[in-house]
């Protein structure tokens, strides 16, 4: 005796093509490292452009970064140690940074000017020992972000016996100073 289940002989048709399943999972998995990958890629980075930066006589060359062993696989690492972001009654901003890549330590400040005004700004490189590089930045009255850093040098010694200082005021540097920022700053 034959049993019937209730189903036709029939089958279903196959389907043909990814499984949507499948195709989810790796779009997901493709959004993860997406996620991922792209903090890594823009701290690896660095500046886009010297905007903002007015370059002083005694620059000279531009020191190339020496090659490290500290690598990521998307280029060389950069350590930044900041103190903390400053704001003046004028309007203007700042937080200040000694940077690490590999052999090369430098400073670099970030600042905001909603003053109206231009002012002058000078950027310190304290090093152990007593050596000091110094930058001299344009700061335009635009409200928009800019940094201005000093030339990259080789590391001497330990890296956080440096400390960097950006000085903020009015005019060429001659008019009062509205705002001090330090890499040090938030330290005890």
């Amino acid at each position: 005796m034959q049993r019937h289940s209730g189903e036709q002989g029939t089958s279903l048709p196959r389907r043909r093509g990814p499984d949507p399943r499948r195709v989810r999972l790796f779009a997901l998995a493709a959004v993860a490292a997406a996620t991922v990958a792209l903090p890594l890629a823009v701290a690896s980075a660095g500046p886009v452009g010297d905007e903002g930066r007015a370059a002083s006589e005694a620059d000279g060359k531009v020191p190339v970064p020496s090659r490290s062993p500290l690598v990521l696989g998307l280029g060389l690492a950069t350590a930044a140690r900041c103190g903390p972001e400053l704001f003046s009654a004028d309007g203007i901003e700042a937080q200040t940074c000694v940077m690490t890549q590999g052999q090369d330590t430098w400073a670099r400040t970030y600042y905001r000017n909603a003053t109206g005004e231009d002012l002058h700004s000078v950027l310190s490189l304290m090093q152990p020992g007593g050596r000091t590089v110094q930058m001299s930045c344009v700061v335009g009255a635009e409200d928009d972000p800019g940094a201005c850093e000093t030339p990259r040098e080789r590391t001497v010694g330990d890296v956080e016996a440096y400390t960097a200082i950006a000085e903020f005021a009015k005019g060429a540097g001659s008019g009062p100073l509205l705002l001090r920022s330090g890499s040090d700053s938030g330290r005890p």
